[in-house]
């Protein structure tokens, strides 16, 4: 999953950056209210972590902003203010969750957990194709009942494409996803992942195709002889 947090005091943004890191996601770290929207702008992510305490533009604004462009990010609100009133006025910009500081990252977590899997489209987190089975929510991957082995990075390539099945995307999106914010991956690794996959998901009858200038999709359909 690809986690944007929006938070102005470096030392924690700093730390719930490593400590989501460490748990297995995608970090990017905004420190102000026009980074953040500027980067909900252009990239694409699972989740935003948003302070409302922001400099400039602060985080109802982002949220506002965020709420009316046409892609949904789901978003988790944290701050120190404990009214009712800011709370509220929160939900009703199209906040998804609230978290009051001091907080616990444990419950950080529980919390963004339960608000990525409200926020997707289906109440399903296993995507089938053909003998390919995709748990989004585990982070694991079958082919025919067989549980397959990816690196993170791997996983991080087939998440991508199989959220976005039958559609193209880069090789720059595809960088951009599965790298961190601090990572300058060379546009050449996108085709060591994708052959990789290709051999690890074959078996599945699971095609991923290559269009020359453009990118990669995952073909929705599968190889009935497989």
């Amino acid at each position: 999953m690809h986690v944007l947090i929006v938070e102005d005091d470096k030392a924690l943004g700093d730390g719930l950056v490593r400590y989501l890191q460490q748990a297995g996601y995608r970090v990017e770290l905004a420190t102000s209210g026009r980074e953040a929207d500027l980067l909900l702008a252009h990239e694409e992510y699972d989740l935003v972590i948003l302070d409302i305490g922001l400099p400039g533009i602060d985080g109802f604004e982002v949220l506002r902003r965020a709420r009316q462009r046409e892609r949904y990010v789901p978003a988790l609100v944290l701050t120190a203010r404990d009214s009712v009133a800011d709370r509220v006025h929160g939900l009703d910009l199209g906040a998804d969750d609230y978290l009051i500081k001091p907080f616990s990252l444990m419950e950080l977590e529980a919390r963004m957990r339960a608000v990525i899997r409200r926020g997707q489209q289906t109440a399903e987190t296993q995507i089938v194709y053909g003998q390919l089975t995709v748990d989004i929510a585990a982070k694991r991957v079958w082919v025919a009942g067989n549980a397959v082995r990816l690196t993170a990075r791997e996983w991080g390539v087939l998440e991508f494409l199989v959220l976005r099945a039958g559609k193209i995307v880069s090789k720059e999106q595809i960088v951009s996803a599965i790298s961190g914010a601090d990572e300058d991956l060379n546009l050449n690794v996108v085709e060591v992942y994708i052959s990789r996959l290709r051999n690890k998901l074959g078996p599945a009858g699971v095609k991923i195709h290559s269009i020359r200038g453009f990118g990669y999709y995952l073909d929705k359909t599968t190889d009935d002889a497989a």
